[in-house]
């Protein structure tokens, strides 16, 4: 087990605060019975250095399951990346996302919505302990999780407790995301997107809407791959693709713009691609002649694997898929940089600190 980065700077030197303020953006009233209710707000915390040194603020929205917790501060009490992005002079948005913590449960009613939640298990085998069930090859190489990742382990047993209830209606995550993301930029100006797992669409589709006001994206392990969703089997052969398309535009589910356009309830045609190495996914790219995503072309955008995350087994075809797309990007695997032993939580594990750094430095190379 790798020990916590306790002696990074983030860790050790005090964070001065010229402000602290939350707000709410987007959603709707809509009627519920005989009351109104609001739907699709998103909850936002501010945070602003006392000294501020770079002009574009940093938006930060968790994956699923998750909270904004998870960039505050890590289960094991340590800082979170909100802390090392202020003390390189960023101001920090936090967004949670619609119908999840601290943005409500509104669907409630005549507006009821199924909801769903991950048992122990799942978070274990994919979050904190994958090593228990070895259901891709490079499970076997996580090792920066605080703890044991098993319940009654005080680490673990603080991260489940803050896993809470989502939607179960994928599709209805990103439109709500994608709205309220909008909403946020417009409220707040330009900005640098960062997302993680289920937020990583999100990126793609804020961008979409306002490619003038998305100056980066920074994805970590956004969520995929392409098209269709990987079954996790164990040895001996690790991977199947369901059977029912679930990304109809590729990288989404929620419509993209595409040039040349796709007609009124068309969505792309895709082909499979082959596999990189015995240890990864054959991804599915479109048919050709491929169609470009021209909104985000010209944007910054970083793609980050970890290397004993799921996502270590197919980030790749999210990657080709942009390439094919027109869409230039850096492809980076955290292990090439010094970065060994993650799991999918990179902001909660005990290189959190180094992690981040890595970004920075990202950031800087773009003057950002």
């Amino acid at each position: 087990m790798s020990s916590p980065d306790s002696q990074h700077p983030t860790e050790v030197a005090a964070i001065e605060l010229a402000k602290q303020t939350w707000f709410f953006v987007g959603g709707q009233y809509v009627q519920d019975g005989d009351s109104q209710v609001r739907v699709g707000a998103a909850y936002v915390e501010c945070y602003e250095p006392r000294k501020i040194t770079h002009e574009t603020p940093i938006v930060m929205i968790h994956g699923g399951v998750q909270t904004g917790t998870n960039f505050v501060a890590t289960a094991d009490g340590r800082r979170g990346w909100l802390h090392d992005f202020l003390r390189a002079g960023y101001v920090v948005y936090i967004m949670e996302q619609p119908e999840r913590g601290r943005s409500g449960h509104a669907l409630s009613g005549a507006q009821t919505q199924a909801m769903q939640r991950y048992g122990t298990e799942r978070v274990m085998e994919r979050f904190t302990a994958p090593r228990t069930q070895m259901l891709w090859p490079q499970a076997s190489k996580h090792t920066q999780w605080p703890g044991t990742g098993q319940p009654g382990d005080p680490t673990f047993d603080n991260f489940f407790a803050s896993q809470v209830e989502m939607l179960n209606d994928r599709s209805a995550i990103e439109e709500l995301n994608r709205d309220a993301g909008t909403a946020l930029l417009d409220r707040i100006g330009p900005a640098i997107v960062l997302t993680h797992s289920q937020s990583g669409p999100f990126g793609w589709l804020i961008a979409n809407q306002r490619p003038e006001l998305v100056k980066a994206i920074l994805a970590l392990e956004p969520n995929g791959p392409p098209f269709f969703e990987v079954e996790f089997l164990g040895e001996p052969n690790w991977f199947q693709y369901a059977d029912t398309l679930d990304r109809p535009f590729g990288i989404t589910r929620a419509e993209l713009t595409f040039d040349p356009p796709l007609a009124p309830g068309e969505t792309l045609t895709h082909t499979r691609s082959q596999a990189p190495s015995p240890d990864q996914v054959a991804g599915f790219l479109q048919a050709e002649p491929a169609r470009t995503l021209p909104k985000l072309i010209g944007i910054p955008i970083l793609i980050a694997v970890a290397e004993a995350s799921y996502h270590a087994a197919y980030d790749h075809a999210t990657s080709d898929f942009l390439s094919q797309a027109g869409v230039e990007h850096d492809f980076v695997q955290l292990a090439d940089h010094g970065l060994r032993g993650n799991g999918h939580m990179v902001m909660l594990e005990c290189n959190s600190h180094a992690a981040a750094d890595l970004f920075l430095q990202w950031l800087a190379r773009h003057q950002l």
